[in-house]
């Protein structure tokens, strides 16, 4: 079997020549910098991408090379990263700050370089250096090859719809504030629909984002999770949908009436134009998983309109609570992946490397030296990994410190497990788990084996609060086996594994008081971040990296491009 498995990292190979030589070049600048915009009743200076919010959608055809100039011109530190792209031996372009590169400084400039082999659908980027991901993103489209086409019937019209979060401040500020005070960030003051909060809010009844429909027709959305604290339901008014894809990963067609996604997620999905011509509000609403932890829970709108349509009154989808467990447990598990389809991967039935990850919020100790720091409290917010806050390193990156072998920046002994063993999901810990609610602040891999497959138990806690919790993994789709609620039992809940047809994400919402079991194959060198799509993993630690040493040549991380930023 291993024979076997080596002998497709090498096909994989040769397809990867191949789609360098066939495919285009398509070269993007992007000039970052401040930008002043009206919103919510006043005006902000925001950073964005060639002065737009959202920033540029980049379309692209699988074996494509990507080539985007990034200008710093804001008075930021910055990076970017391009959010499910496996950068297939190309690690330096993964963007996330301190762990594959160094910042961009203000004035600086960098140029991302990557090819995108093995992947369709709807991705996107943003930045990867503190809060600036709220105003710096966009949405990145893989079409298919020249030649091939989607395994779902052609589309009228395709939309990319991107949830975002706004703040009436400035939102590195935000970041800076809560990092001082030791308590979470401030509430955003409303949540857009490609950049515009909608007809909820003060003064924005001219700021709604509006999707002009013909009658009788399919349209393909192209739905992207790009806020930065909550999980959102979407529905439109009388319409359904047929989700084609997640994580630009193929799916059984599956209808539905509601989507939730939480960020750092994509969904694409159909829906037909065949309701009585007039006005149709499609809503996002917050899924308020951990009901005792303050979120922004205003609904977000905009409005698809027929053409020809008379009426003036849109009208409004029922929604789902905002609490409502069990609609986004249906939609997060009963999405299977379509097998022998486009991409479509095997899962690899050999698993070389297991790991159980208990995550959730804690508490760390205030500086000794501050202890106003805090507020006058003893404690700040903090987050963990198996007992393991992440800290970013300082000085070199960790890609940089893998390459040439330098000690000092991080260390190889991130555990396997938690380093003790209890009722993980236990209620009482929200208001009674103090006691080991503190874990010490490091910066920790785990090393694995080229091309080893490797299985990950996802266990959130109760430490202070139960909530559903977006676990990313950097550079590798998984497949996710099973997902259930309260603490995994391998005796009991190996039988519900999927290892026919399950969906293969890059981001998984972790179930409340609840775990997910995935599994993906270790074939790409490098330093790789898993971390909470949430705003509580960096600074606040709940993050951890995957080491994945070189393998027999071409499998070697190359060196640095010459232009990559320093500290």
């Amino acid at each position: 079997m291993k024979r076997l498995v080596f002998s497709l990292a090498w096909a994989f190979a040769l397809l990867l020549a191949c789609s360098l030589v066939s495919g285009a070049v398509v070269e993007h600048t992007f000039n970052i910098g401040n930008l002043t915009v009206s919103r919510l009743c006043n005006e902000e200076v925001i950073t964005t991408v060639n002065g737009s919010l959202p920033g540029p959608t980049i379309y692209v055809e699988e074996g494509d090379t990507l080539v985007v100039h990034a200008n710093n011109n804001s008075p930021y530190n910055i990076t970017l990263h391009w959010h499910g792209i496996f950068q297939i031996l190309t690690a330096w372009a993964d963007g996330p700050e301190s762990v594959t590169q160094c910042p961009i400084r203000p004035g600086g400039k960098y140029t991302y370089r990557f090819n995108i082999t093995g992947q369709e659908g709807t991705l996107w980027w943003h930045s990867h250096s503190s809060f600036l991901r709220a105003t710096v993103y966009g949405a990145l489209i893989i079409r298919p090859r020249r030649g091939n086409s989607h395994p779902f019937p052609s589309v009228y019209q395709e939309v990319p719809i991107l949830l975002g979060e706004w703040w009436n401040g400035n939102v590195v500020d935000v970041e800076n504030n809560a990092i001082e005070t030791g308590i979470g960030p401030n509430l955003s003051d409303a949540y857009t629909i490609n950049g515009l909060p909608g007809d909820t809010y003060n003064c924005s009844q001219n700021q709604t984002y509006q999707l002009q429909v013909k009658h009788g027709e399919t349209y393909l959305l192209r739905i992207i999770n790009a806020a930065l604290n909550a999980q959102h339901f979407f529905k439109i008014a009388n319409h359904t949908f047929t989700v084609v894809a997640i994580d630009a990963s193929y799916t059984q067609p599956y209808n539905t009436d509601v989507i939730i996604l939480a960020p750092g997620q994509t969904v694409d999905a159909i829906i037909t134009t065949n309701q009585t011509l007039g006005s149709y509000y499609m809503a996002f609403t917050p899924y308020h998983s951990a009901p005792g932890v303050s979120i922004n829970n205003n609904i977000t709108r905009g409005v698809v309109i027929y053409e020809n349509a008379t009426s003036a009154s849109p009208v409004m989808p029922d929604l789902p609570a905002q609490t409502d467990t069990p609609t986004a447990h249906k939609f997060y598990t009963n999405i299977t992946g379509l097998a022998g389809g486009p991409h479509w991967v095997p899962v690899p039935l050999n698993v070389d490397q297991h790991m159980l990850i208990t995550f959730g919020i804690g508490l760390d100790h205030c500086p000794e030296l501050d202890p106003e720091g805090c507020g006058g409290r003893n404690f700040r917010l903090s987050a963990s990994m198996n007992n393991e806050s992440f800290v970013l390193p300082k000085g070199l990156s960790m890609m940089e410190a893998f390459f040439r072998n330098v000690s000092g920046v991080y260390t190889r002994d991130f555990p396997d497990n938690p380093p003790f063993v209890f009722n993980y999901t236990d209620p009482t810990l929200e208001t009674n788990g103090t006691d080991i609610a503190f874990a010490p602040k490091s910066t920790k891999v785990k090393p694995l084996t080229f091309n080893s497959t490797v299985q990950v138990v996802l266990q959130n806690t109760a430490i202070l609060a139960r909530e559903n919790h977006p676990i990313h993994l950097h550079s590798f789709n998984f497949h996710v086996l099973a997902q259930g609620f309260g603490n995994y039992d391998s005796n009991v809940d190996e039988s519900k594994f999927n290892l026919d047809n399950p969906q293969i994400r890059n981001t998984i919402s972790v179930p409340v008081g609840g775990w997910a079991v995935i599994r993906f194959q270790a074939n790409n060198p490098g330093i790789w971040l898993v971390h909470c799509h949430l705003e509580t993993h960096l600074p606040w630690g709940l993050a951890m990296a995957f080491e994945v040493e070189n393998g027999p040549e071409p499998w070697v991380l190359p060196p640095p491009p010459a232009d990559l930023p320093q500290c």
